[in-house]
Formats: structure tokens, C-alpha cells, sequence
């Protein structure tokens, strides 16, 4: 299942880019996430492991497939809930003006066992959907606030 956002926010690439890989800053305005981290790397990176965990308990490794700051960051899960029997991330930034940025959050999911991935992949897909839309709303709210230029 494909599933794809796109939104405009009051900041810039730059700093979109960087806010949404700071794993320093991600628990305060991403409402998925309670604790993320790089696991073996310094900074994000193609290559770098990152552990994200959810409010919810359930955690998920993901390696970054690619990372061009200000303009993309890429993951596939590496090991993560049984029910993901594949899961892919992208977040797209392109900037419309210095401080206008159009950003696009696209994934891809299946679920597994594959007899009932026809089910619990549109069920997961949907839930998915739900928390992504939580997750534009927070980041576009805490990026207006705090890396919106100031009239």
C-alpha cells in the first residue's frame, strides 16, 4: 500500500530538513514517536541504523537508503513489528521560497503472513494514514512556531 502527503509549512527547507532528523528534537513534536535514535552513527547518514519507538511500545530499525540534507531522507525497515512484511519511508522537501517549504511524507507497506495481507495491510495502511496526518499537523504547527520568519 502506498500511502502519500503533501502539505506546505512556513519555514524552510533547511530547517524542516534538519528538524525532521534531529532524533534529539523528534519526540517533541512528532506524536508517533516517543524515543528515536541513531544506533550506529553520530549523524544521519545513507547507511546509519535508526531505532524509532512508539508511544505504543512497538519499535522499529530502519536504515537510511538516502539522506540529501535539505532535500531528502529515505528508510527501509530492517527489523521492526512481525506484522510489517515490508516497510518504506520518504520525506521530500522542496523549497517554494526562502521560507516556504512543500513537503511530501510517502511510505510503502505491506503486512504479513501474506495469506492475510489482502486484510491487514488496508487496516494497518489505514492507521498509518490516520497517524501521518497527526504527524503533518504537529511538525507544521512546531516548525510555523519556532522556524516560521518572523514579519
Amino acid at each position: 500500500m502506498k500511502i502519500r502527503y503533501d502539505f506546505e509549512v512556513n519555514a524552510s527547507a533547511e530547517a524542516l530538513f534538519a528538524l525532521t532528523q534531529d532524533y534529539a528534537l523528534r519526540a517533541r513534536w512528532d506524536p508517533l514517536t516517543k524515543e528515536a535514535y541513531l544506533v550506529d552513527a553520530s549523524e544521519p547518514c545513507a547507511g546509519a541504523l535508526v531505532r524509532c519507538t512508539a508511544h505504543n511500545g512497538l519499535s522499529m530499525d530502519t536504515v537510511y537508503v538516502s539522506y540529501k540534507p535539505n532535500a531528502v531522507a529515505a528508510v527501509k525497515l530492517v527489523k521492526g513489528p512481525y506484522v510489517f512484511d515490508q516497510f518504506a519511508g520518504g520525506w521530500q522537501f522542496r523549497e517554494i521560497s526562502p521560507n516556504r517549504t512543500m513537503v511530501r511524507f510517502s511510505y510503502h507497506l505491506t503486512t504479513k503472513p501474506k495469506w492475510l495481507s489482502w486484510l491487514l495491510t488496508p487496516v494497518l495502511g489505514y492507521q498509518f494514514k490516520r497517524e501521518t496526518r497527526k504527524r503533518i499537523r504537529a511538525l507544521t504547527d512546531y516548525a510555523e512556531q519556532h522556524y516560521a520568519a518572523k514579519a
